[in-house]
């Protein structure tokens, strides 16, 4: 006959090895689109870069999360890895660009619609909804779960934007939902304005702007830091892969630095 004490340890025993299976069975699925066929030799080569496996942890999506991703756009990286990783439980919404938007966005936009419609057994159950600043609801009043935002911000703060585009956010999200942003992460020795026509966004003045915006910073990653990047480039961020502004000028150079520097933050909606 089992004493009381060996079964409270054979009970801690069964929930651990249950924990043991179940705990990795997010992350496996994750791991499976990351070797999918389906994601494009592009966007797999961005890897290395963007660390979408380390990203997806920090942020903490789960599959039945309903995820807001803004302006994913036709090459849809994430949109690649999110949509097929939500479609079942949780709910996916591009929030992509409207009518105002310039010609060559407007035409990326006609191409993510018809890449959603050629592939609906991935993207058959994608949302799609208009953002421009603050002019839209990119989704329903207090309806997600996340707002992730890549190498936006920095456009919207040179651009007068960024307080509509956060209230947008704030608007959209749950009580308690998490607000993510990667961008290029400017220097410190320089002000914002200094550094505004070269693509990178002090972290410093980021954070101040988003916690003014009725958020709270709940934690940094360095996953996507790299220390490699000077940020004095002469057509800035986009000298560096993958744009290569400067064609073959010092093409090398920048392939040996890679991708920006970038910090990764999570906030919470208050």
């Amino acid at each position: 006959m089992k004493t009381a004490a060996s079964a409270s340890r054979l009970l801690a025993l069964a929930l651990l090895a249950g924990c043991s299976q179940l705990a990795p069975q997010t992350g496996s699925e994750f791991d499976k689109l990351l070797a999918a066929p389906h994601r494009t030799a592009a966007n797999v080569a961005r890897d290395p870069y963007r660390h979408p496996r380390e990203a997806h942890a920090f942020f903490g999506i789960k599959p039945d999360s309903v995820v807001v991703e803004i302006l994913p756009g036709s090459a849809g990286y994430y949109l690649e890895l999110l949509a097929p990783y939500l479609q079942d439980q949780g709910r996916y919404i591009a929030a992509s660009r409207d009518n105002l938007a310039a010609p060559q966005y407007l035409a990326d936009h006609w191409k993510l619609l018809a890449r959603l419609q050629a592939e609906p057994q991935l993207y058959g159950k994608v949302a799609v909804t208009q953002f421009n600043a603050g002019l839209h609801d990119i989704a329903p009043p207090g309806s997600a779960d996340y707002v992730l935002t890549f190498r936006n911000m920095h456009n919207w703060v040179e651009r007068g934007e960024i307080e509509g585009a956060l209230r947008a956010f704030h608007q959209a999200l749950k009580p308690g939902g998490i607000l993510g942003v990667v961008d290029h992460r400017g220097r410190t020795d320089l002000s914002q304005e200094a550094q505004m026509k070269s693509g990178y966004l002090r972290e410093d003045y980021a954070i101040a702007l988003i916690e003014k915006a009725g958020f709270r910073l709940a934690g940094k990653s360095e996953a996507n830091a790299n220390p490699k990047d000077t940020k004095d480039h002469p057509a800035g961020v986009w000298s560096l892969p993958p744009t290569y502004r400067l064609k073959d000028l010092d093409r090398e150079k920048y392939r040996a630095i890679g991708e920006s520097d970038r910090f990764t933050l999570k906030f919470v909606r208050r």
